[in-house]
């Protein structure tokens, strides 16, 4: 008996992805999230525009598609939440039975991320009435950074707006895989995208698109050094929502006989897109009203409302960038809930229903910790950090990178060849030799590097 008949007896009854479209459509909303928005374009701007989005593909190329196409591959064998998919896979490689704990830690670091993307998230619902409303107009730098600041030292508006996104996530999730997760995703990324192209087409009409477009695309590779690729592969793994059980799960309801290889591609393309996309729409704004381009946070909440502010139509603009921004954060979090949701059903026998509602009582405590980490609770510390800072630095510092490294190792070294030709469907023997080449060993290289780079021993 095969291995997919094998998982396929145990899987009976779980939800799966329509189709392929389906599948890439919700891995691309897993992906696309905030850093898309505002560190993508920037840090491609800063580092040497087209040269440096070259080698972001080549990072891309060798560690962010492999290991996507990894996860998947794992998810849709296994049948399975990432700890259970991990489990059957270990068993039918007659490995040790702890490399289930790579899926287990999978699913707890895409939780605690929850947790704190929810807060964080809420920013944009928070920003989206201020932005309609007219609230931008006339301020400037001190008066944005000020609004910024007092949604930050307001515990109440923080724990409400990150309540709402955490309760929408819930909701959807809720409805299962097609009623909930496909079908919102139907809905939510064709909207991203239109949204986006909208943002983008205004942008095209200001005077100063192509000075973005020279930002984002002029080559100069006298920008490029060793600290650009860190950067570049750093991305190329954050990007993707690798190492949290998202793109796991998610494998898990693919439809069997669909192309690994072809949908992670799609995805990443996709991904990208959007980032280089969201850099066309901001920085002709940020030009045009002489603004600095400045990284994270701060270019989205404080620069951005004075462009809206100064620009004609800029609270329609504002309005639809903000609800955009909101729903690329919904997309990511409803795929960092999904494994846990899948693993409590899977696990312990309860109803969807009962394992939404215990995973939203438990993030919905600890987002308190984050929310109150901006005003209440700033001056409690651990090692120097905050609760959110403790919580993000875990997670992106150590969790993901190492999760990352073990699933990769695990299925360059543990599993056979043949049983991941077979899962992967790549017919073409030259171009497997290649890939399975590549993930045995430049991808371990390149997540090591990114762990190295994220602890802040390089540069």
């Amino acid at each position: 008996m095969s291995q997919d008949r094998i998982v396929a007896d145990s899987s009976a009854g779980r939800g799966q992805w329509s189709s392929r479209w389906a599948f890439i459509l919700a891995a691309t909303g897993s992906a696309v999230g905030l850093g898309n928005i505002w560190k993508f374009p920037y840090i491609t701007g800063v580092n040497g525009g087209g040269a440096f989005v070259l080698v972001y593909l080549v990072c891309i190329l060798v560690i962010g598609i492999p290991l996507l196409m990894t996860e998947v591959m794992i998810g849709r064998r296994g049948r399975a939440n990432p700890e259970g998919a991990m489990a059957v896979l270990a068993k039918s490689a007659g490995a040790s039975r702890h490399w289930r704990l790579l899926g287990s830690a999978a699913i707890l670091t895409g939780f605690l991320i929850l947790s704190f993307y929810a807060v964080i998230a809420g920013w944009a619902p928070a920003y989206t009435p201020a932005a309609i409303m007219g609230d931008f107009v006339g301020l400037d730098g001190e008066a944005s950074g000020a609004l910024f600041g007092a949604l930050l030292g307001d515990p109440w508006k923080l724990v409400g707006f990150g309540t709402v996104v955490l309760l929408l996530t819930l909701g959807i999730v809720a409805l299962g895989v097609r009623e909930g997760l496909e079908q919102s995703l139907r809905f939510l990324m064709p909207g991203l995208f239109v949204l986006l192209l909208v943002l983008v087409g205004y942008a095209a009409t200001t005077d100063h698109f192509g000075k973005a477009v020279d930002f984002l695309f002029a080559a100069d590779f006298s920008k490029l050094n060793g600290q650009s690729v860190l950067v570049a592969l750093g991305h190329a793994f954050f990007t993707l929502s690798l190492a949290t059980g998202a793109m796991m799960v998610y494998g898990s309801y693919l439809p069997a006989g669909t192309s690994i290889a072809k949908t992670a591609i799609m995805v990443a393309v996709a991904d990208t897109s959007v980032a280089l996309l969201a850099g066309l729409a901001i920085f002709p704004l940020v030009f045009a009203n002489g603004l600095e381009p400045g990284a994270g946070p701060g270019l989205i909440f404080v620069t951005l409302p004075i462009a809206f502010g100064q620009m004609p139509f800029g609270q329609l603009v504002g309005g639809l960038f903000f609800i955009m921004l909101a729903i690329a954060a919904l997309t990511s979090a409803i795929s960092l809930l999904e494994p846990t949701v899948a693993w409590l059903g899977e696990r312990f026998a309860i109803g969807r229903i009962k394992a939404v509602v215990l995973s939203g009582i438990v993030l919905w405590l600890l987002s308190l910790g984050t929310a109150l980490s901006f005003n209440l609770w700033s001056e409690f510390t651990l090692f120097g950090k905050t609760f959110f800072d403790s919580l993000d630095y875990l997670t992106t510092s150590f969790l993901m990178p190492l999760g990352g490294l073990g699933t990769v190792l695990f299925t360059g070294w543990v599993l056979s060849r043949t049983a991941v030709q077979e899962a992967l469907g790549i017919a073409h023997p030259q171009l497997f030799t290649l890939w399975w080449q590549v993930l045995r060993w430049v991808t371990p290289l390149g997540i090591l590097l990114v762990f190295v780079h994220t602890l802040g021993l390089f540069g």
